[in-house]
């Protein structure tokens, strides 16, 4: 299955003096597209907070490769790349928007827990959550040219 990228739009607020991003930004760009890409499973978090759901972030890295600047845009390609029922890995690439050039990459580990705080096995308790995640390992985000 092939998902549409998460396009971003630097803010000016996101960058230093010289307009280059702050490195604390790429966490948050690997969340809005983790949250989007989820979305468009049809599993949002907002949906699975509902079902009784939380995914919080055990970890977190980023490799930097070249710098972002003002006012460029950057598409950032994610896709589950393990899942195991209790735990999965997003990976991400932050690419230019205009040259393609590789700005950053990147994962982040999270795990099931229940309305409880409590660690939880989907495979076991929520088939069909377990069946879509599944579904979509290795699933790589595309790039729409509108």
């Amino acid at each position: 299955m092939r998902m549409k990228a998460y396009l971003h739009k630097v803010q000016y607020y996101e960058t230093d003096q010289m307009g280059v991003v702050h490195h604390s930004n790429y966490i948050r760009w690997f969340e809005e597209a983790r949250v989007d890409y989820m979305e468009q499973m049809g599993k949002g978090y907002d949906v699975m907070e509902e079902e009784g759901f939380q995914c919080p972030v055990v970890s977190v890295s980023c490799d930097f490769k070249s710098m972002t600047k003002f006012p460029n845009s950057v598409y950032i390609l994610a896709k589950v790349k393990e899942f195991n029922g209790i735990t999965f890995i997003f990976s991400y690439k932050v690419t230019d928007a205009v040259t393609g050039e590789i700005r950053a990459t990147g994962e982040s580990r999270h795990c099931f827990l229940d309305g409880k705080g409590g660690i939880v096995s989907v495979k076991k308790t929520d088939k069909e959550l377990f069946e879509l995640f599944n579904a979509y390992v290795g699933s790589e985000t595309a790039i729409s040219v509108s």
